[in-house]
This record gives structure tokens, C-alpha cells and sequence, in this order.
């Protein structure tokens, strides 16, 4: 990877998925770059790469802030794949009369996809038809002049892929990146190996290596603390770090009250394990609860959390001399935030852009949660850090939903999430989830315990499997298992009802908050 030029580009138009495409070529073995529209020609010009992908976005083509593609990279010769947004880019920059938003033409979520006899080059080693997964208001009603369809849904009454061969155009209206499009990533394989002729120059061994060295070109002379929260993430960085800066990082873990059962302990344990000099700070803990506690308001908790934790990281930097704060901040947490090029915000995440005075360095902000566990598994850490399931910066406060939050309800909840993990272990089926969130939903139903009316809180169980994060499906639990949990759960004085959720991502998030 270090010195080699990006084979392709990605030119960012808004879609969430935008920094999927790259995971993706990461996957398949290629290095690629992505830029916004602006400066996307004359890095061309500049660098020559291989070809060129469009991504999708939340814009229409038609406009008046629609993303501004330089019509130039037509003209190049390079070969270009536009998805989404990208394929209504090249039919309405050819014909202006070709997209339009028609509700015939909306689809979201899972289609199935025709390909057309005979099979473009783009769609080859794919069966005749596929699931894809779709997320767009505006349709391709019709092809320009020279474009041909290659691909229709709905009996073959949406566009949903075409090809100019003499222009070197090819593009799809469904998302071949995101893991619901069942074609094991043969379609952009396709378009980078056998149309641009890319050759594979992606190795995932030299990636500590270069999350060292980029590290330690940042920070320079100055010093950095890290906050370890004992999540997958942190976990692999702070031990990723710690031989390469030595004396010039500070790890510490901030006890927010809103852990897991044990967590602490554990963490200290994991920490030493991966040889990590960390510090516990713990003084916190009442100011998290007494500020998060005053709103039921999911993005107003977050902010409040970030407030806090952000004030000690500012008394942790005072009291070690610290310049630089170093953050586990995965792309998907960018991308959430709308902190990734120009897609959407949608939510806070606590460790994104937060003005403290220190400058950030975020190594991982490339990276997506599988690929952080195949670090872990490189650089040895043993599998309680590199399958560990996922825990939200600010806890169980957001496990916490539509009542304020205390200790007494974060008691409830905490108990719970570690009665299911271990039901869940006992049925070997914690590993084979990506994420089991138990949350507490405020609002209070009727119930009956020893013959008598009782008035209590409803927990909710998730459970959901996924590779990236950025789109997850439900992992749907055994019944005996749900009616164990169900027993389990409800016995709890204040518990009343449990329920179980498995609505993908999207339309819904993991987390309830």
C-alpha cells in the first residue's frame, strides 16, 4: 500500500455507501482514493488512475445544488461506473428528458435484478438474475442514444443497469457495495479487474504497519492520550500504538457509569493481556448521569455525554502535557455523523469532531468494524477483544429510551444485558451475532405478578448480524430461546413485558438511540 497510487477513484456524490465501495475494493485486493466532485479531475489529470466510480447521493440530478460533476472525465477515456446517483448522472448529462421521479420508478430495499441476453461484461459470472439491494427516489425512464439496458427489475419495467461500450460507460441503479446485493462483489471485481485492467496492490498485512507510521508522522514531537473504552476499536489501537509511541501515549479509560456488567474489570484484564499501561478514571461517574438525565431526547443525550466526556478529555490532556488526542473512530462513525465527505448526518457520534483544543488523529477512520477484528487477529490479541460484540460509545444511556435516565434504571438494564449474553453463549449463538442490544422503552404497561397489578417498563431485545455495520438484518432468535430470555427478563420486579426486534438497517439504526 505505502507509495502506490490509487488504481481507481471514487468520486463522492452523498451516499452513505460511499466509503463502502472503497471497504469493498480493499476486499477484492485494490487501492483506491475518494475525493469529492471538485477536486476529482485534476487528481486525474495528475495521477492517471484506472478507471472511475460514481457513487449514489441524496440529490437529484436535476437540482439546483446537485453535486458538480465535471463533465470533463467523459471525455478522458477512463473507464466510469456510476451507481445510483451516478447512473441518473450519465443518462441525464447525455439526455436531460431521461430521469425523472415517478413513483413506478421509487424503490427501497431488496429487488431482484434481470440481467438482459447477452451479458454484459460487467455482470459476468452472475446468474441470470440476483437479489440487490435498492435506495432511490429518481429513476433512468429511458436510456440515452448509444446506451443500451442491460439489467430491469419488475418484469421489465425499471431500468436498473446500462452500458455505453464505445464511451466506456457502464452503470446500475442498485447497490452492488452493500452485502444485501447478493453478488459476492463480482460486479465491481468485474469492472475494476476485467474492464479497467486494475491489478491487485491491496495487502492487509502492511496495514499496522501503516497505521503506525502514519500515526507517527502526525503526531511528530508532540504527545497523545487515547481513551480506551474496551470496545473492539480502542482495544486494537491502544495495543496497535503502544509499541510504536512508547512513552508518547497515555491510555486511560473513562468509567462513565453507563458500562456493562464487569466491564471495567474486564477491560483492565484485556488491556494488560495486549500490553497496555492503562488508567482507570472513574470520578466522572455522577456528572454523566446527573447531565444525560435531564432529556429523554436521543440526540440531546448523545450531545450531553459528548459534553462530558470531552471535559475530561481536556483534564486528562492538562494533567499529561497532551497535543494530540488519538480516536478509534471507524468510517462508519463518520459516515453517521455526516463527517464523510458529503453524506447525510445521521446522528452525534461522541468521538467525531470535537473541538477540544488537541488535534485528532484517528487512524481507523478508513476502516470498518470486520476489518478492525482481522487487525486484532494479526496483531494477536486474543478473542475476547477480536470477538467482542460492539458497545456504543455512551453506553447503556442510550439503552435507555423515553424515560431520564438513573442508576436505578441503568441497574435494570445492565442485569438484563448480561442475563441475555449469557443465554445466548449458553446456546452458542453470541458469536454468530454482529450486535445484541437490550434496551429499557420508558413507557410503562400493565402486567401481572403474583395476582396482583403490576405497572412496569418494557424491555426490547435486538439482535442483528451484519459485516460493516452501514446495513444490517435481523438475526432471528430460536423460539425456546426467546421464550427463555422472555423468563429470564420478566423476572425482575419492574420488568413487565419483553420484546424482540429484528428491523434491518435500514430503514431502522442498531442502536434505538
Amino acid at each position: 500500500m505505502k507509495g502506490k497510487s490509487p488504481q481507481i477513484i471514487i468520486i463522492d456524490l452523498g451516499s452513505q455507501y460511499t466509503q463502502i465501495i472503497r471497504r469493498s475494493l480493499r476486499y477484492l485486493g485494490f487501492h483506491s482514493i475518494i475525493l469529492e466532485p471538485e477536486k476529482s479531475l485534476a487528481w486525474i489529470k495528475e495521477n492517471s488512475p484506472k478507471g472511475v466510480i460514481l457513487s449514489g447521493g441524496a440529490k437529484s440530478v436535476y437540482d439546483s445544488d446537485a453535486p458538480n460533476i465535471p463533465v470533463e472525465i467523459l471525455n478522458l477515456g477512463l473507464p466510469i461506473l456510476g451507481i445510483c446517483y451516478g447512473m441518473q448522472w450519465l443518462a441525464y448529462t447525455h439526455d436531460k428528458t431521461t430521469v425523472h421521479k415517478v413513483q413506478e420508478g421509487k424503490s427501497y430495499g431488496p429487488v431482484e435484478i434481470n440481467f438482459t441476453n447477452p451479458r454484459s461484461l460487467i455482470f459476468n459470472n452472475l446468474k441470470d438474475k440476483i437479489n440487490a439491494w435498492s435506495s432511490h427516489g429518481d429513476s433512468v425512464a429511458k436510456v440515452p442514444e448509444g446506451f443500451t439496458v442491460i439489467a430491469t427489475s419488475k418484469a421489465g419495467g425499471v431500468i436498473e443497469a446500462m452500458e455505453n461500450v464505445s464511451k466506456k460507460l457502464w452503470s446500475v441503479q442498485f447497490h452492488p457495495e452493500v452485502e444485501q446485493t447478493e453478488d459476492e462483489n463480482i460486479i465491481l471485481n468485474n469492472f475494476v479487474s476485467n474492464i479497467c485492467g486494475g491489478v491487485k496492490d491491496y495487502d492487509k498485512k502492511d496495514v499496522i504497519e501503516e497505521i503506525r507510521e502514519n500515526t507517527k508522522k502526525i503526531l511528530g514531537e508532540g504527545t497523545a492520550i487515547i481513551g480506551v473504552s474496551g470496545g473492539v476499536d480502542s482495544t486494537v489501537l491502544a495495543a496497535i500504538l503502544t509499541p510504536a509511541l512508547g512513552d508518547k501515549l497515555k491510555a486511560f479509560m473513562i468509567d462513565t457509569g453507563g458500562m456493562r456488567k464487569d466491564e471495567v474489570e474486564k477491560v483492565k484484564q484485556i488491556a494488560k493481556k495486549a500490553g497496555i499501561n492503562l488508567e482507570v478514571v472513574d470520578k466522572y461517574k455522577d456528572k454523566f448521569i446527573k447531565q444525560i438525565g435531564t432529556t429523554i431526547d436521543a440526540e440531546e443525550k448523545r450531545a450531553k455525554f459528548r459534553t462530558v466526556y470531552g471535559e475530561v478529555f481536556q483534564d486528562i490532556a492538562k494533567l499529561y502535557g497532551a497535543t494530540h488526542m488519538i480516536q478509534g473512530t471507524l468510517a462508519t462513525d463518520l459516515i453517521e455523523s455526516g463527517s464523510a465527505g458529503k453524506s447525510e448526518m445521521i446522528k452525534t457520534h461522541h468521538n467525531v469532531d470535537l473541538n477540544l483544543g488537541l488535534k485528532e488523529i484517528m487512524p481507523l477512520s478508513d476502516f470498518f468494524k470486520f476489518e478492525v477484528r482481522e487487525m486484532a487477529e494479526m496483531f494477536g490479541l486474543e478473542e475476547l477483544v477480536s470477538k467482542r460484540q460492539p458497545f456504543p460509545g455512551p453506553g447503556l444511556y442510550l439503552r435507555v429510551v423515553g424515560v431520564p435516565v438513573t442508576e436505578e434504571l441503568l441497574e435494570i438494564v445492565r442485569e438484563a444485558d448480561a442475563e441475555v449474553a449469557e443465554i445466548l453463549k449458553k446456546h452458542n449463538l453470541y458469536d454468530k451475532i454482529a450486535q445484541t442490544i437490550v434496551a429499557l422503552i420508558g413507557a410503562k404497561t400493565v402486567g401481572v405478578k403474583g395476582d396482583g397489578r403490576v405497572y412496569g417498563y418494557n424491555l426490547v431485545v435486538r439482535t442483528v448480524e451484519t459485516t460493516d455495520f452501514m446495513t444490517v438484518k435481523g438475526f432471528y432468535l430460536p423460539q425456546e430461546v426467546c421464550e427463555e430470555i422472555i423468563s429470564v427478563l420478566s423476572r425482575h420486579p419492574q420488568v413487565v413485558r419483553v420484546f424482540f426486534d429484528w428491523t434491518s438497517k435500514p430503514p431502522a439504526t442498531t442502536e434505538f438511540e
